[in-house]
C-alpha cells in the first residue's frame, strides 16, 4: 500500500474514504456525505474529545465530506483544504443555498435584520462564505439580507469571483489578531493560518500547515548569507514556521513569540528564533 499523510486522506483501521480503496487498508470504504460548517468557527481535532488539542480549524461555509458519526462528533474532511479530523456534530449542517459571496472584513457581525443597533447574532471571520438574497438600507448603512432573514454589512462581503490584488495587504489588515495554535480566522490565527487565509484571499487555496506549504507553494529562493533578493510576498519558512515578507527586509507573521500578528524586520526574526529552531530552511516566491 501507498504511504498517505494522514492530514490529507481519511483512512483509520476501521474505516476509510471510498477513493482510497486500493491504496490503504481498512476494514470498510465509504463514500463521505456532504456537508457544511455552520459554526462560525469549527475547531478540527485528531480525537472526538473535547480535551482534544486543535489540529487546525474550519470557517462558516466551508463544504466537507462526513464518513463518520459518532455521539457528538463526526469525522470529516475539509474539500477546501483537504484536511482531516473530528468536528462537534453541532457544527456542521446541510449544504443550502449556494453561497455568494465571502466575508472580506477581519470580522463581521451578523443582525438579526438590518440594524446595526439589534443585538448580534452572531459573528463570522473573514473567508467565510454566505448566500445574499437581497439588500436593504436603514439610515444610510446597506445590508446584505442572508435566506434566514438576518443581515450582514454589505461593503464586509465581495462576491466569490473577487479576488484581492495583493494578498500580503490581507495579511497587514490581520495585524495584532491573535495568536492561537490551530487558528485559521480573524478571531484567532497562527502563522501557517495567517498564509493560507491571505492567499485564499487572493484568490489561491494552498494546503494548510507549514510543512505542505514548503512542499509545494511557488519555487524555492536562492538567497545570500545576507538574505538579499527577497521581495514582498515571498514567504520565509523555518521547521514549523512561515512568515511573509512584507518588503525586502520585513516579514508579517502570527508570532508566539508577541502573541498576535506582527510585522518585524526578518533578520530580527531570525535571530531570535535561530537558538531554538535553528535558520530559515527556505525561501519560496509564488
Amino acid at each position: 500500500m501507498t504511504a498517505h499523510d494522514r492530514r490529507l486522506h481519511a483512512f483509520r483501521a476501521d474505516l476509510a474514504d471510498a477513493r482510497l480503496k486500493g491504496q490503504v487498508s481498512a476494514e470498510r470504504f465509504v463514500t463521505g456525505r456532504p456537508a457544511r460548517i455552520t459554526a462560525s468557527v469549527a475547531d478540527v481535532k485528531k480525537e472526538p474529545r473535547a480535551d482534544s488539542g486543535i489540529d487546525t480549524q474550519l470557517i462558516y461555509g466551508d463544504d466537507v465530506l462526513v464518513f463518520d458519526e459518532t455521539p457528538g462528533w463526526v469525522w470529516m474532511q475539509c474539500e477546501r483544504d483537504g484536511y482531516v479530523g473530528y468536528v462537534a456534530e453541532t457544527d456542521i449542517g446541510p449544504r443550502e443555498h449556494a453561497p455568494t459571496h465571502r466575508v472580506i472584513a477581519p470580522r463581521s457581525f451578523v443582525y438579526p435584520g438590518a440594524d446595526l443597533r439589534f443585538a448580534r447574532a452572531g459573528e463570522l471571520s473573514m473567508g467565510s462564505l454566505v448566500t445574499v438574497v437581497g439588500h436593504a438600507e436603514t439610515r444610510g448603512t446597506r445590508y446584505a439580507l442572508l435566506p434566514s432573514g438576518e443581515a450582514v454589512i454589505d461593503s464586509h462581503l465581495a462576491p466569490l469571483d473577487h479576488a484581492a490584488a495583493d494578498f500580503v495587504a490581507v495579511a497587514e489588515k490581520l495585524i495584532n489578531t491573535p495568536y492561537l495554535w490551530g487558528g485559521v480566522s480573524g478571531f484567532g490565527i497562527d502563522c501557517s493560518g495567517l498564509a493560507q487565509l491571505s492567499l485564499l484571499m487572493a484568490g489561491r487555496k494552498v494546503l494548510r500547515d507549514s510543512d505542505m506549504q514548503a512542499a509545494t507553494i511557488g519555487e524555492p529562493v536562492a538567497t545570500g548569507a545576507d538574505y538579499s533578493g527577497l521581495q514582498r510576498g515571498d514567504l520565509v519558512f523555518w521547521s514549523g514556521h512561515v512568515a511573509i515578507m512584507v518588503d525586502a527586509e520585513n516579514i508579517i507573521h502570527a508570532s508566539g513569540n508577541t502573541m498576535m500578528v506582527t510585522r518585524e524586520p526578518l533578520k530580527d526574526a531570525i535571530e531570535r528564533i535561530r537558538p531554538q529552531y535553528g535558520a530559515p530552511s527556505v525561501f519560496r516566491r509564488l
